[in-house]
């Protein structure tokens, strides 16, 4: 799993960023009408396997199975309706994020393609019942995964990425700090450089 997973909240956004060399991204769209959800997973599909980047979509699995998509995220609330054994029909690995014990139990039982940790450091990006997890809580959540890859999300910066790695994750989930920089662009190009030695 490549260390650097970049999340982008439109395809304008992942138009932009991709061709940099980003090679893990999730579209996360939200409040978007069917017809522009579809546009915009079409075009990211597209962006994605021109540029040798895997796609993952947030939420939409029923469009993803529809449009040929091989990865999705899923929330807790997600797996309550996810057609789990339709999307595993079609090959299509599935990421689910975990909050607290409870939830990585439930989700290390539907043999994940990786399990999502936050926010590890306090977030500006949305309003959460959980507090900050912590890097103990990363170590925690490694071993309990074990061979499963575990994604740290929330409050990341590059500065705080040794410390996240160290403490047993396998990637590093970007939102805030590169949609909120003040360039984009040459901050997307920072966390690339930042997480080359992270490779695998």
């Amino acid at each position: 799993m490549d260390p650097f997973y970049l999340i982008v909240g439109d395809v304008a956004e992942l138009q932009a960023l991709v061709p940099l060399g980003v090679r893990l991204v999730q579209l996360r769209v939200k409040d978007q009408p069917p017809a522009e959800l579809r546009r915009q997973i079409t075009l990211a599909k597209s962006i994605c396997d021109r540029h040798f980047c895997q796609l993952v979509i947030n939420d939409y699995w029923q469009l993803a199975l529809q449009e040929g998509c091989d990865f999705v995220h899923l929330g807790q609330e997600d797996l309550d309706s996810a057609d789990l054994p339709a999307l595993r029909r079609a090959g299509i690995r599935v990421g689910l994020s975990t909050h607290d014990e409870a939830e990585l139990d439930r989700a290390l039982t539907q043999n994940p393609a990786y399990v999502a940790l936050g926010p590890v450091y306090p977030t500006l990006l949305k309003k959460m019942k959980w507090g900050p997890q912590g890097l103990d809580r990363v170590s925690d959540w490694k071993r309990r995964a074990g061979q499963v890859p575990l994604v740290g999300i929330g409050g990341l910066t590059v500065q705080r990425l040794p410390d996240l790695f160290t403490a047993g994750a396998d990637s590093a989930a970007v939102v805030t700090d590169i949609q909120r920089a003040p360039d984009p662009v040459a901050r997307c190009r920072d966390w690339i450089a930042a997480t080359r030695g992270y490779l695998p």
